[in-house]
């Protein structure tokens, strides 16, 4: 597979190019959990210079994707049970900030309009049993409720945190019981954001991150993972 990213777009930096391209690579598991390669191996593989790899290798260290090793280059970080739960703890925090700010902006019909479309994806891809498209329309949702926040510094911060979690959520998905039930606190959701209720979107969305993470911590006790 020819990965270089020399002919790289003229409107984005030859860094956030290569900065990308690691990072797509991290959450599809080309590079999985542990996987270590040297600066010059990366950039000979992307057909660029060290500069912009070591560039973008920093800014993946501070999102906790990988580690700098010295002399040994980057090693991707695994995930161990207890950092998911912690990632989902935060994920709560943020997202309920998203929310009361959302629902406090008294958001009409039409602003809420793709979620409400999001969410009637989410609906088909559970009568086609459809997980990937399920996974695609639920990441929509997500990202729509922070970024009709208007809060662009949490927008940021909550693409940080949900990118950490990614790989591990590929595999909890599939071990999870029902994804109908979030449908149906997901809807609920949109409904009180509509209503302009900020108290009980609070409250509907903590009861639902809540359960999600009880039923993530129960499949990691199940299984055993060591690591994802």
């Amino acid at each position: 597979m020819n990965n270089s990213v020399a002919d790289h777009d003229t409107g984005i930096s030859l860094v956030e190019q290569v900065y990308r391209k690691i990072k797509n690579s991290i959450l599809s598991n080309e590079y999985s959990p542990g996987y270590q390669a040297l600066e010059p191996e990366i950039a000979k593989d992307l057909g660029v210079s060290r500069t912009p790899v070591r560039e973008a290798l920093i800014r993946l260290e501070a999102e906790k994707l990988i580690e700098l090793i010295p002399r040994r280059g980057m090693r991707v970080l695994p995930l161990l049970p207890t950092d998911i739960i912690e990632i989902n703890n935060v994920l709560t925090g943020l997202e309920l900030t998203a929310v009361e700010a959302l629902a406090s902006r008294k958001p009409s019909k039409d602003v809420l309009q793709p979620m409400l479309s999001a969410l009637d994806e989410m609906d088909a891809a559970i009568v086609e049993g459809n997980l990937s498209v399920w996974a695609d329309a639920d990441e929509t949702f997500h990202r729509l409720l922070v970024a009709l926040s208007g809060n662009r510094r949490l927008a940021g911060l909550l693409d940080t945190v949900r990118a950490q979690v990614s790989r591990a959520r590929k595999i909890t998905l599939k071990l999870r019981n029902n994804l109908r039930n979030s449908n149906v606190a997901h809807r609920a959701l949109y409904e009180q954001l509509l209503a302009g209720d900020v108290e009980e979107a609070k409250a509907v969305h903590y009861a639902h991150r809540k359960n999600v993470t009880e039923e993530i911590t129960k499949i990691l006790e199940t299984y055993q993972f060591p690591h994802l």
